[in-house]
């Protein structure tokens, strides 16, 4: 890695200078607590914070510092990046991208609208959300639901270049939150109901050139697995074609939408594909390599350097594409560099990331459909009663297709060792249909009507530990706790609930020390930053929607179980608790307690 070639000072009497940070220099960047350059704050994808200027004793003050409505009324799912003295915000469908003044308690610098193609609405499986832009060389990059990355000039909001990757008519779209590496720009598409096919593409972060894509099915020289590949638990050549019958491959999902994180040493980038096509899995023999797996992968050319199936012959819709967040643990009396992984399949898996071996899988979430994750064999051991069928509706599978866990980020603090999880408790019934393959059309051929899980709630709060691989305290919520998590050296750690509340709670034990009504569901990914002030603040986005709360974003009806592929069945009283929103909130602690400069709360509305 490069050194810095721009330091940032702070002073409440000087202010802010912005840096303008090279891809080579996000590393250390990333490392300055004042910013948030990237949606997982650092390329390890661990969500936390150093900043301590809230903490365990103070954070019940916490009060709103300003707000802004973004204008859309649809599943707020990103996070808010912070460079120098501005905030960036993206919004679901139309993607507009926000550049708000810090200096000024978040008065609208610029707006960029890429005004995607309304018809890709019709054609996102799970609402048309964004989960968040990056920053590197000046340019913020985003993505569109109608399947272009986009570089955006940070200080004025011009467009530099925009690249088509995908085809709205195949099914294809784009939600994921891009990932800088060096002089790369690195992308995947969604569409996994719609019998695409998954590929992660690198662009030049100069030009928007394609530079590599990798396919997850088909042949290895599509899949960019070469000569130095291992994949420690699955032997052979053109496995992404030969565990398929016939074609079957080229439209078997594993589409990549999840999240990406990358090891400088190493100088490996890790994700996780999705599920493969279609969801009846009577209709695709074999293991349908390389769905529900995660890659790692060398970023300049994209060579595969190790796989790993977690769910060979997907019987449940369990993506792979949560994410892998890097951590350096002593296991056993042993250093190991590892990845945790909280599938959907409700195991959190500690995987070693240099060669992709299994060091432990052990369940976070209620789980009947899987007895025990085979660690000689790295498969799962499945229970016979609850494996789905064609034609047969198998009841009380646990968990759900939307899993233990989904999308929604975990953090981890290195003061505690813990990560911290916000994850579902649902459950499914679930009956397998067949359906033909016809472009850009729905490829499920399943009925599933989804429940709350044991205890009746719908989703949870959970520390945990990689080391023990046992949950240390977990708190029930409602509904599904579908935002993402952020802990901070103060000792605190955060997250949003479906049901309107904002919270804080302690890291060390789980005591919730503050919580916030906002005025929509929270579903977004709470950041922190140290603003021009010197204060420090918490952002958050609110506004229900995602796969989730898709019965209040989309307004389905409650009376169609199977409706949001099943969802609704479980979340028909969420349209009591919340509407639909798009507001994003910025909170600090009052003058009084922080002895800073601090501003009355203002509201800024967009235009």
């Amino acid at each position: 890695m490069k050194a810095l070639s721009t330091l940032i000072v702070f002073s409440a009497a000087a202010g802010m200078v912005a840096a303008v940070y090279g891809a080579d220099d996000l590393q250390n960047a990333s490392r300055d607590d004042a910013q948030w350059l990237m949606p997982a704050k650092n390329y390890a994808g661990t969500r936390f914070s150093g900043l301590k200027q809230i903490d365990t004793g103070n954070v019940g003050e916490l009060q709103v510092a300003w707000e802004f409505s973004t204008g859309v009324l649809r599943g707020h799912e990103s996070a808010p990046l912070v460079v120098g003295d501005t905030m960036y915000v993206i919004t679901p469908y139309p993607n507009f991208l926000y550049a708000l003044d810090l200096k000024e308690a978040g008065a609208l610098k610029w707006v960029y609208k890429p005004d995607p193609t309304r018809a890709a609405q019709g054609v996102a499986c799970c609402d048309v959300v964004n989960r968040g832009a990056a920053y590197a060389d000046g340019k913020i990059f985003l993505n569109t639901l109608d399947n272009y990355t986009v570089a955006v000039d940070a200080k004025s909001g011009k467009e530099v270049w925009r690249t088509k990757l995908g085809d709205i008519s195949k099914g294809e779209t784009m939600t994921m939150a891009p990932l800088v590496v060096k002089d790369k720009v690195l992308v995947g598409n969604s569409g996994g109901e719609m019998g695409v096919r998954g590929w992660l593409t690198a662009l030049d972060a100069g030009s928007g050139k394609i530079a590599w894509r990798a396919y997850s099915t088909g042949p290895d020289k599509d899949v960019l697995i070469g000569d130095d590949f291992r994949s420690p638990y699955a032997k052979g050549s053109d496995l992404g074609v030969h565990t398929w019958q016939a074609d079957q491959w080229r439209t078997g999902g594993g589409t990549v939408w999840g999240w990406l994180s990358y090891d400088p040493d190493a100088d490996l980038v890790y994700y996780g594909t999705s599920n493969p096509g279609p969801w009846n899995a009577a209709q695709r023999p074999g293991d349908n390599a390389w769905t529900t797996a995660l890659f790692a992968r060398k970023p300049e050319t994209g060579m595969a350097k190790w796989a790993y199936q977690l769910n060979p012959h997907d019987l449940y819709d369990y993506d792979g594409v949560n994410e892998n967040v890097l951590l350096d643990l002593t296991i056993d009396g042993k250093q190991r560099k590892v990845l945790a992984h909280a599938d959907r399949n409700g195991f959190m898996y500690i995987v070693d990331r240099l060669t992709g071996e299994l060091v432990s899988a052990q369940p976070y979430a209620s789980v009947n459909s899987i007895s025990r994750i085979d660690t000689t064999t790295g498969r799962p051991v499945m229970v016979d009663a609850k494996k789905s069928e064609e034609g047969k509706m198998v009841r009380d599978i646990c968990p759900a297709a939307s899993g233990g866990k989904d999308w929604q980020p975990m953090a981890y603090s290195p003061q505690t060792g813990l990560l911290y999880v916000p994850h579902n408790n649902v459950c499914m019934d679930m009956e397998g249909m067949r359906v033909g393959y016809i472009a850009g059309t729905p490829f499920v051929g399943a009925k599933v009507a989804m429940k709350a899980g044991p205890g009746g709630y719908r989703g949870a709060f959970t520390a945990w530990d990689p080391v023990t691989a046992k949950k240390v305290w977990s708190i029930e919520e409602r509904f599904p706790v579908w935002s993402g998590a952020l802990v901070t050296a103060g000792g605190v750690a955060f997250y949003g609930t479906l049901d309107r509340w904002f919270k804080a709670v302690d890291a060390k034990t789980g005591k919730e020390l503050w919580k916030f009504r906002t005025g929509a569901g929270v579903i977004g990914q709470p950041i922190a930053f140290q603003g021009p002030d010197g204060k420090q603040y918490v952002a958050v986005l609110a506004g229900p929607g995602g796969w989730a709360g898709a019965v209040v974003a989309g307004n389905l009806d409650t009376k169609v179980p199977y409706g949001a592929l099943g969802f609704v069945n479980a979340m028909k009283d969420l349209g009591d608790y919340t509407s639909q929103g798009g507001t994003l909130y910025v909170f600090a602690l009052p003058t009084t307690t922080t002895n800073q400069a601090g501003r009355e709360p203002v509201h800024q509305s967009a235009r």
